[in-house]
């Protein structure tokens, strides 16, 4: 398998971090499948900028926080990938989510369930739905956060789902071992996109704290997340595996 010949797979590509990494991915030459929920016209804008750099691309719809569409979802990647004469995903990137900025005491039972629905369930029976079709010696990287190692009031229900998602990776990596499958965990730091809100983006006092507390004196860009996903995902890095790693400029370091 070569740089350009794969087949990735990843999860709310049409817009912040998964955008720039569908883009990444594409440039350095593999061909992408990128799901979206609701915005269908913003994820075709991406699947056109992809075939503008000379790679195939395709929009499916999926739902993270509906376990029960996963094997009619799996049937429809299937499907893609033998339109395009193929027969396997050399990667996944499990990037779907949503934030939440709530204390403690202000965080309801079903704003939980909700999380754990989209964070932790989701991406653990999707990736289940996907084993088949993902070909040995292929790369699984799972997104947490930097809110896994650090603390910020108001984002503790997030943190503790996205701490779960680091203890999958090293199971994945663990039990997808023999079949030559390596599973990671990328940690971004605060970006500047629309997630949650686009606090870090718009809020200039949270911008400012981050920078801050940022070695490198700002706060991150897509951009700067992006090459982390193409490396991370590279065949040429395999024997990286069972490993946390954190992009965020040095965040409270």
């Amino acid at each position: 398998m070569t740089a350009s010949h794969r087949t990735v797979l990843i999860t709310g590509g049409s817009r912040g971090l998964g955008r720039n990494a569908a883009l990444a991915l594409a440039a350095d030459g593999a061909d992408i499948i990128l799901t979206y929920r609701n915005q269908a016209d913003a994820a075709n804008e991406v699947v056109a900028a992809i075939e503008a750099l000379g790679r195939r691309a395709a929009a499916l719809p999926l739902d993270m926080a509906d376990s029960n569409g996963f094997a009619a979802f799996a049937a429809a990647v299937q499907a893609q990938l033998q339109a395009w004469g193929e027969t396997a995903l050399q990667g996944l990137l499990n990037n779907a989510g949503e934030g939440l900025y709530a204390s403690i005491a202000d965080t309801t039972p079903a704003q939980f369930d909700h999380l754990v629905a989209v964070h932790l369930k989701g991406p653990f029976f999707l990736t289940q739905a996907l084993l088949p079709l993902l070909a040995d010696g292929g790369r699984i990287l799972n997104v947490s956060s930097g809110l896994a190692r650090f603390s910020l009031p108001g984002s503790s229900a997030y943190a503790m789902m996205k701490g779960g998602i680091e203890v999958f990776s090293r199971y994945l990596a663990k039990e997808l071992g023999a079949r030559g499958i390596s599973a990671n965990t990328l940690a971004p730091g605060a970006i500047e996109t629309d997630f949650g809100g686009g606090h870090v983006r718009d809020d200039e006092k949270i911008n400012a704290m981050v920078a801050g507390n940022t070695a490198l004196g700002r706060a991150g860009k897509p951009d700067d997340i992006g090459p982390v996903v193409v490396a991370l995902l590279s065949p040429q890095t395999r024997w990286i595996n069972a490993q946390r790693v954190e992009a965020s400029g040095g965040m409270f370091v």
